[in-house]
């Protein structure tokens, strides 16, 4: 149902824009002021960027330690500019997303909601899509295989499965008490994913300079650059997997615009967010979020919150990822071996660069090395279960209103148990890297549709002064293309060794 602007809104002899308002397939938005951002600045830049900091943590993970180095050792550093371009279609895409999210102060998939065929199916779509791609903590079985090596001085071997298996649990357990830490769940990951940055950029690039011949520097340089052509033999399988994780891949790229809204950036500060349930005090959440008039001051208002988004997605999460992956390939290439490749498969797939680095640079390496890993592996894990648990809260929040019955801050708690008791259960199923694969693929789907999705309700539902240009919008077409396309190809793929 279509609504004309209210002409009582705030601000309303001021206005420039009359459009008449589409909400689509959930309730019309209550209307406000943008609120006013810090003056743009270098001090006020780090006071109001950090979901970039959580999604950064999140995103170098298994793509950046083990797919990547595993990827290039196979193929050759001719295919890292898969990465490049990964990374520069997600940078794009979240910034998208958050585009949304900036001037309803809902999170992106609420805005799926709001299309055809309606709230409950994209909800059930995405609660189904996001849990079999995130329920399974492969980095929480990742850390367990570094905290192994740490304590028996030796990789993990399939032997082993037993006790990796209860030391993941034991890192489940961890990750949950710390995102029921504080009163905050955002502002929580913010601090810690700040530190885990520091401390994982400290050792990569000490270790690179240190260690890496300049001759390997540009080539390196040169194949993050340079499209080649893909060996006729690649894995498909760890191609999707190397695209979609070079970046976040997936539902973790969907789940900046929550961030961005627990945040407060642009009209996330009039909607709320999810607290900690064991704080003195918790926000309200509203079900529906609110949208800003058009007028002089608005659109002031808006750019310079529009700047501050794009440098936390651009010269904070787009930048350090390419710098993540960039520093983990550049030195697993230089100190281990081809012939070595099919040892980054096994359950030592989180620990095999700590060995390589002891053995070829300095004994000293091994812990150290197993401490960047495992703050590598951790950060990811907790940063997706936080993605998983939160973006269904809020899907359940928006789409299902007898839920509101229960406070917001105490359903995450509840989905977190849920979510608690069956990865403890799930992380014996597999070793590191099956159960990476699977995160990995599923989420080339998610990017596929989503980045259509995104472009729909960008140009449906925002107001024309706010609405991305057009290479912007080529840019969602390509990553839907990319990312729908590798879908296509798995699952080609799967069909003809199927009917083999």
């Amino acid at each position: 149902m279509n609504q004309p602007t209210d002409s009582n809104e705030p601000n309303s002899t001021s206005l420039i824009s009359t459009e008449v308002i589409d909400h689509g397939s959930l309730p019309a938005w209550e209307r406000a002021d943008l609120p006013e951002p810090l003056p743009f600045g270098l001090v006020n830049l780090f006071k109001t960027i950090g979901p970039g900091a959580i999604l950064l943590a999140a995103a170098i993970g298994g793509g950046e330690w083990i797919v990547g180095p595993l990827t290039t050792i196979k193929y050759g550093r001719g295919i890292l500019w898969v990465a490049t371009l990964g990374i520069v279609l997600q940078t794009i895409f979240n910034l998208e997303a958050a585009r949304y999210t900036m001037y309803t102060g809902e999170p992106i998939i609420t805005g799926f909601m709001r299309l055809r065929p309606g709230s409950k199916f994209w909800a059930w779509f995405y609660i189904l899509i996001g849990t079999a791609q995130l329920a399974t903590p492969a980095l929480a079985a990742g850390s367990a295989a570094v905290l192994f090596a740490a304590y028996f001085g030796r990789l993990p071997e399939k032997t082993d499965a037993t006790m990796l298996g209860g030391i993941a649990v034991a890192v489940i357990l961890f990750s949950v008490g710390l995102l029921m830490s504080g009163k905050s769940i955002e502002r929580v990951l913010e601090r810690m994913s700040w530190a885990m940055i520091v401390f994982i950029f400290t050792f990569l690039i000490v270790a690179n300079v240190l260690f890496v011949p300049a001759a390997a520097w540009w080539e390196t340089t040169v194949g993050f650059l340079v499209p080649q052509a893909l060996p006729d033999n690649v894995d498909l399988i760890l191609l999707a997997a190397f695209a979609a994780t070079a970046g976040s891949g997936g539902l973790g790229n969907l789940a900046i615009s929550n961030w961005f809204r627990d945040k407060g950036f642009g009209m996330g500060a009039c909607v709320g967010g999810i607290s900690n349930v064991l704080s003195d005090s918790h926000e309200t959440l509203k079900p529906v979020g609110v949208t800003f008039p058009i007028t002089k001051e608005n659109m002031r208002r808006w750019k310079i919150w529009w700047r501050y988004a794009v440098l936390d997605q651009t010269a904070l999460w787009g930048f350090g990822c390419l710098m993540g992956m960039y520093l983990n390939v550049n030195l697993a290439v230089a100190i281990i071996p081809a012939g070595e490749v099919e040892k980054l498969s096994g359950y030592a797939a989180g620990t095999f660069q700590a060995e390589f680095m002891a053995k070829t640079l300095w004994h000293g390496f091994w812990m150290l090395a197993l401490m960047n890993g495992f703050w590598i592996l951790f950060s990811t894990h907790l940063g997706n279960t936080d993605v998983l648990v939160r973006t269904v809260s809020d899907i359940c929040w928006a789409a299902f209103p007898g839920v509101r019955r229960i406070p917001i801050a105490r359903l995450y708690a509840l989905l977190l148990a849920g979510l608690t008791v069956w990865a403890m259960f799930s992380v014996h199923l597999g070793s590191v890297l099956d159960l990476f694969k699977v995160l990995a693929v599923i989420a080339n789907p998610i990017m596929g549709i989503a980045a259509i999705q995104i472009l729909r309700v960008n140009l449906r539902f925002l107001p024309r002064e706010v609405r991305p240009p057009l290479w912007r919008q080529a840019g969602l077409v390509l990553a839907a293309m990319l990312y729908g396309g590798m879908t296509l190809a798995l699952l080609y793929d799967s069909y003809t060794k199927w009917t083999k």
